[in-house]
């Protein structure tokens, strides 16, 4: 397949800039990166890059308005959020065609990445009772303890590409709900969300400096990590990176989540529903163009239902429409040209590795221009676990196939995995289900559900290579992550002890 060079020049393409205090803010840097509208392959806009000097400014801001914000009141800040969620829930179109411009996912992909954001927002309005303390009364003669639970501070959000509507909503919600003041960096791939969210939060009352976005590339990344008056990193990209980032903020003192990469494993017993099976492979493998971490990637198929299986994907993938998320389609381009031809080259490599393929992707016909960054669905079968396409996060829409005798065989491959985030089962045996729920090792399982994310009032992350750090995302645990306890103990003398006179009434 071809692609065209894009014909927009770049200098002719509006400039996203940073969001601090409320307003727009351009910065001091003139670096600049191009963002394409991957369904055409043209540059859309551009986005500021952010110098350290720049992230300094939007952090001095964050960290101003921190005093006032952790010193309101709980009802304040759920009036705040709870207009926000009203906002976003009405408006919600307008994002979602902002995310399929800039990610290139179709509609309903788009819908669906805000509608789970939306669940912790709808989370956070629970803040007032999820922060609530603990009292002891009398725990020694007059002596009372108990515990408050106070925001951080300034806390640091960078998002990676595929979700970036979501993923923020994974983390800001519940720090601003908790009092914190925030600095996002998103992806500067499709960077318009962030700015989208932010105009939305001052429209709901949300005031100067506590939520701001800082857009750019490492060199913001870094001056976030190292930064002083950033007491928190929260973080979602792949796995080096995620080791990078824990790494570095924590040496610099700060707490850290880092979710990383994965390989996520569908075991496929032969009692299962294969019909079933095979809506969830293909719904898991291809939806948002496979470009998600929780994504489904390799499916272990226990014989003899591999090749039943397999017919039955089959035919569901032919009857996918790749194309404009625009047009109605059923998945949508990849995010970059590079990264579309680095997934499209691992089907010479299963081929050179002695795969089949069954299905090769990149003679899709599409509905959307042809310099679009496109690669269809791709089937794998046979492959081997010494082969790149097994080991690699290959992040696009790309299913293999590896075909093992027994359960015990397939529980086996999927624990070897240097990855833990997700996996799933399909079975009709609850026995099967339960011994596997408890034996495979892996942070978030499905059993006849095929992307496991828990919803917003659990915790999100997995296991291994795929997190670092002890910290889960949202949930409980985004809670405990985005506020400290302090332990109070104390004693107040009785007023027959000379204190105040309580005017009460006396009977001589």
């Amino acid at each position: 397949m071809t692609v065209t060079t894009p014909a927009t020049p770049i200098t002719a393409t509006p400039t996203i800039p940073h969001w601090r205090g409320n307003t727009p803010f351009a910065g001091t840097s003139t670096r600049t990166a191009p963002v394409y509208n991957p369904a055409t392959g043209a540059v859309a806009k551009l986005v500021t890059l952010a110098s350290a000097a720049d992230v300094d400014t939007v952090v001095a801001a964050a960290l101003a308005a921190f005093p006032g914000w952790r010193d309101s009141s709980q009802a304040k800040r759920q009036a705040v959020m709870f207009a926000f969620r009203e906002l976003l829930n009405a408006r919600k179109g307008e994002l979602a065609d902002i995310l399929t411009a800039e990610h290139g996912k179709v509609t309903a992909d788009a819908l669906g990445e805000i509608a789970r954001g939306l669940e912790v927002v709808e989370f956070a309005l629970g803040m007032p009772h999820l922060t609530k303390g603990d009292y002891s009364e009398n725990v020694s003669t007059g002596v009372d303890v108990y515990t408050l639970r106070q925001p951080l501070g300034v806390v640091g959000i960078i998002s990676p590409f595929n979700f970036p509507a979501m993923v923020p909503l994974w983390f800001f919600p519940v720090a601003i709900a908790a009092g914190n003041t925030v600095v996002l960096k998103p992806s500067e791939k499709d960077p318009s969300a962030a700015n989208w969210m932010a105009a939305l939060f001052a429209e709901a009352g949300l005031p100067d400096g506590v939520f701001n976005v800082v857009h750019g590339d490492k060199e913001a990344v870094d001056a976030l990590l190292v930064h002083p008056d950033v007491q928190s990193i929260s973080f979602v990209g792949s796995t080096p990176i995620a080791k990078y980032i824990y790494e570095t903020a924590a040496g610099h003192g700060k707490r850290v989540q880092a979710l990383g990469g994965a390989k996520n494993h569908m075991l496929v017993l032969p009692d299962a529903d294969l019909d079933l099976a095979a809506d969830a492979a293909v719904n898991a493998g291809f939806g948002s163009a496979g470009e998600r971490c929780m994504a489904i990637s390799v499916i272990v198929a226990v014989e003899p239902v591999t090749d039943d299986l397999i017919t039955k994907i089959t035919e569901r993938m032919s009857g996918l429409r790749v194309g404009d998320g625009l047009r109605g389609c059923d998945m949508g381009p990849l995010i970059t040209e590079a990264h579309r031809d680095k997934v499209a080259g691992y089907i010479d490599v299963a081929a050179a590795d002695g795969a089949e393929v069954v299905v090769d992707g990149r003679g899709v016909e599409v509905d959307g221009e042809a310099s679009g960054f496109w690669l269809g669905p791709t089937l794998f079968d046979k492959v081997t676990v010494d082969s790149a396409v097994y080991i690699d996060e290959i992040f696009g829409p790309v299913l293999s196939i590896v075909r093992v005798d027994s359960y015990a065989e397939g529980l086996a491959l999927i624990n070897r995995s240097r990855y833990g985030n997700g996996t799933a089962i399909f079975t009709n045996d609850g026995g099967a289900a339960r011994r596997f729920q408890n034996e495979v090792q892996v942070g978030m399982v499905g059993i006849n559900v095929p992307i496991p994310v828990p919803v917003a009032y659990h915790s999100f992350g997995g296991w291994k290579d795929s997190l670092f750090g002890a910290s889960k995302a949202y949930g409980p645990a985004g809670v405990d992550f985005f506020t400290r306890e302090k332990a109070v103990t104390s004693r107040w003398l009785d007023p027959s002890h000379g204190g105040i006179n309580l005017g009460f009434p006396q009977h001589d």
